[in-house]
């Protein structure tokens, strides 16, 4: 049965929704989902969620970057005793497209036991993500500059990029200074590594795509199925087949696009009606 749409209310309308963090993710992601919603996210506390895994491989992640968000969302909903959770999980590494600049692909998943859906938001973009070893403080100086610091802050280590002994959260340069001297002091080849600290509460340029992965998260939230009501009616596929606008040959581009629901069956199919596909990418014209 169609819902009725008269005057019905989103889903999650006055619902708390549990949010497990504990590096201020939700000064970025609250914003972007309550007042569309109308729900309340509500960060939940008491886990240290460093124990899934660190970006300063002290502990490693185990599974993907959708496990590790799905397991965060898990335990803050057991904590909260709430039926639907958020959870935001980052990756890094080099862009997809040359591989010669630093990227970052943030997924904020959310997990509803109430519909028995999942919707993952995402974004990606490049950033800030870089490091140095070095003995000299001239040069440990001139990377903080061109890494954004102080604003972005640091991570430094003696002698290696996995050496145990680390100084995290780096934000002043006194500190920075002192972490720098202490770890040449330390390490057996007279060196530093340092890094990006690219925890979310220390990483502006970090915070930026994870409230572009939670808007991304609102706009398929805010799509409801027109069958059964439940949020999420999204993309699920492209159609092939758009034709060529000199030969009129169907080429690789969509034809059209399918959205999709999360919950029950219902699909619907939108045709690109009156647009053609530029020769140069027609196999015919362009083989």
């Amino acid at each position: 049965m169609r819902p009725d749409r008269g005057a019905a209310r989103h889903p999650y309308a006055e619902r708390e929704i549990a949010l497990l963090t504990q590096h201020g993710k939700e000064r970025v992601i609250a914003p972007a989902l309550d007042a569309a919603l109308g729900c309340r996210v509500r960060r939940v506390g008491g886990f240290d969620t460093d124990q899934l895994g660190t970006f300063t491989r002290d502990i490693p992640r185990a599974g993907t970057q959708l496990d590790a968000a799905r397991k965060k969302a898990r335990i803050g909903m057991e904590i909260a005793s709430l039926p639907v959770g958020l959870a935001s999980e980052g990756a890094f590494g080099p862009d997809p497209f040359l591989g010669a600049l630093p990227w970052n692909t943030e997924l904020v998943l959310l997990v509803d036991d109430l519909h028995g859906i999942e919707v993952v938001g995402m974004a990606q973009q490049a950033t800030r993500f870089a490091h140095r070893l070095t003995g000299d403080w001239e040069a440990a100086r001139r990377f903080a500059e061109e890494a954004g610091f102080p604003a972005h802050h640091l991570v430094v280590r003696p002698a290696h990029q996995d050496d145990a002994r680390i100084d995290k959260g780096i934000g002043d340069w006194a500190a920075f200074q002192a972490a720098f001297a202490r770890a040449v002091r330390y390490a057996d080849n007279g060196l530093a590594f340092i890094e990006h600290d690219v925890r979310a509460h220390v990483h502006p340029t970090r915070r930026e795509t994870i409230r572009l992965a939670a808007e991304n998260l609102r706009d398929k939230l805010l799509s409801l199925c027109p069958d059964c009501g439940a949020p999420g009616f999204w993309l699920v596929e492209h159609i092939p087949g758009l034709p060529c606008a000199d030969c009129g040959v169907p080429t690789r581009e969509a034809r059209a696009e399918v959205r999709g629901c999360l919950k029950c069956a219902h699909r619907e199919t939108r045709e690109f009606a009156g647009i053609s596909a530029d020769p140069g990418r027609c196999d015919d014209c362009n083989p």
